[in-house]
């Protein structure tokens, strides 16, 4: 009988080389596909590369750099510029990864798609919907990244790590003796790997951002900042003046090219308004959903209601307040385990 095949997307870590091999051991014929995104010193594909052959699969290195340099370093800095703080993950992964993916392996002859996520791809109980579980080792849940993944795209999507923790994962490249078993985890945004995202910026722009100054949340001038780019909500160091008490960045105020900042205690918001919608579990979002719902990769989720506006815009009023919501950062639902949806945040208050 012919084995099935698969494409499994390989950045050269370990996730995705033990995704290749799970995969390979349920009898799958396993196709590893590299993307190019970023010109970097460390390729991905020389790693992935070696992975492949020590697994015996065919492996294919494709050029995705303008489009990623098109969908998501531009729209990054277009973001910083326009004072929002972004997550270029989250576009990443369904414009580049899954969108170019998918495309790819169908020009193949491959239906099915995987990757190295820590979740689950599952039909929703309820509604029958292709959505994401969370994983069972909830400190690498990544389900925060994926909410703007498309029902097509999920249909044709494995991921085979959500019932694994790391160290199951290490140990099963260890076992196979991996080159990259103890190759360490990618912390970094992946064209910033020296997490400086200002110098990043301006060396594509070759601009300079203007000085202007530091406001109080009543608007009286406390100094000036250096460029608006270095300062997101929440933010206490870095600020470069002293103010006598702790203050914090509230907001951005880009029409006026001014940093307004506050007390802690000022941080703590209770609603939030967000656009750019997707729906995953649920067909879509209605007034007076109860939802928990998480502003960041690492927050604690929180319950939550939901109000859809006339114009679009979806209001979500948390039960208790949430420290520093970020306008540019996704807030993202869950139905108990299940990804709801989500969208970006505009606005808090």
């Amino acid at each position: 009988m012919e084995k099935k095949k698969i494409a499994v997307g390989m950045s050269g870590g370990v996730d995705s080389s033990v995704t290749a091999l799970l995969l390979q051991e349920q009898g799958y014929e396993v196709v590893g596909i590299t993307m190019q995104m970023w010109d970097s010193a460390q390729s991905p594909a020389e790693d992935a590369k070696r992975v492949a052959e020590q697994l015996g699969i065919q492996h294919v290195v494709l050029d995705f750099r303008k489009e990623f340099r098109k969908e998501v370093v531009d729209r990054f800095i277009a973001d910083y510029e326009s004072g929002r703080t972004p997550n270029p993950c989250i576009v990443c992964n369904r414009k580049i990864k899954w969108a170019a993916l998918l495309e790819q392996a169908k020009k193949m002859g491959i239906p099915q798609i995987a990757t190295g996520h820590y979740a689950k791809v599952v039909q929703h109980p309820v509604s029958g919907r292709w959505t994401i579980e969370t994983a069972d080792a909830l400190q690498k849940d990544q389900t925060y990244v994926l909410y703007q993944l498309t029902q097509e795209q999920l249909a044709a999507t494995q991921m085979p790590l959500g019932s694994y923790d790391k160290s199951e994962v290490r140990k099963m490249a260890e076992k196979i003796d991996l080159q990259i078993a103890s190759k360490p985890d990618s912390q970094d945004i992946c064209f910033i790997p020296n997490g400086d995202y200002i110098g990043f910026i301006r060396s594509q722009t070759n601009q300079t951002y203007p000085e202007g100054d530091f406001v109080d949340l009543s608007g009286q001038v406390l100094g000036r900042h250096q460029g608006m780019i270095r300062y997101t909500v929440g933010q206490r160091k870095g600020l470069g003046i002293a103010f006598g008490k702790p203050m914090y960045v509230h907001h951005l105020d880009a029409e006026h090219n001014r940093v307004v900042l506050s007390e802690n205690q000022d941080l703590f918001q209770s609603t939030l308004y967000a656009d750019q919608l997707c729906c995953m579990a649920i067909d879509q979002f209605e007034s007076g959903m109860r939802l928990q719902a998480k502003i960041r990769y690492s927050h604690q989720a929180a319950w939550c209601t939901i109000t859809c506006l006339s114009d679009g815009r979806l209001q979500c009023v948390f039960d208790q307040p949430q420290r520093a919501i970020t306008p540019g950062q996704s807030v993202v639902f869950y139905d108990g385990p299940y990804l709801a949806g989500g969208g970006v945040i505009l606005s808090a208050e």
